[in-house]
């Protein structure tokens, strides 16, 4: 399954499948800022996991009501400054915020652009954490490397059988976002690959 084909498949999903995929995506992505947060003690991933319920929400109920100018407001205080932090995992973190304020932005305005941009942040991600990797092997990585990288390969993977999913589940009620979040997360793992305990 070829990169540019998962993306064409994006793209011709309706809005409504779009922003489950991207939801989806982002519930693989979610636990790094919570990994982060552990770690550094900065930031709150409560506000980030209630945005994200949120724009489920609006997906399962168009018409709700919600105000996600505030949320973008409550998001933005909790995204780490890649200079304040010398590790690793704050990419990952910032990559989330990042993704999640184009999610909630996408849902406002009704632009399909940011869901398809959240997987394109979700392999970038991934991307940067297979050279992050190899880097520590001293090995110089080049774009082959990391696109036939196991990670890489796993996430083209995933991210195929989520569209394959949101395809073929029709409706978007209750009962079929429950099963796309729990293929999301099926295999206990974030995005990157890290265990969820």
């Amino acid at each position: 399954m070829s990169k540019a084909n998962n993306f064409q498949r994006i793209r011709e999903l309706n809005f409504l499948q779009k922003a489950a995929l991207a939801a989806a995506i982002l519930e693989r992505m979610l636990p790094n800022y919570q990994l982060f947060s552990d770690a550094t003690g900065f930031g709150d991933q409560t506000v980030l996991r209630n945005a994200l319920d949120l724009c489920w929400e609006k997906i399962l109920v168009p018409k709700s009501k919600i105000s996600f100018e505030k949320q973008i407001e409550k998001i933005e205080p909790n995204v780490p400054e890649l200079s304040q932090f010398d590790m690793f995992g704050t990419y990952p973190a910032i990559d989330v915020s990042t993704a999640l304020l184009g999610m909630v932005q996408g849902l406002m305005t009704k632009d399909e652009h940011e869901f398809v941009s959240v997987a394109k942040i979700s392999q970038a991600t991934v991307a940067k954490y297979i050279e992050f990797l190899l880097m520590a092997e001293e090995v110089l990585p080049d774009n082959q490397q990391v696109r036939e990288h196991p990670l890489m390969q796993y996430e083209i993977e995933v991210l195929a059988e989520l569209i394959e999913h949101v395809e073929t589940m029709g409706r978007v009620t209750s009962e079929s976002v429950k099963a796309l979040k729990s293929l999301a997360l099926a295999d206990g793992q974030t995005n990157i690959g890290i265990e969820l305990n």
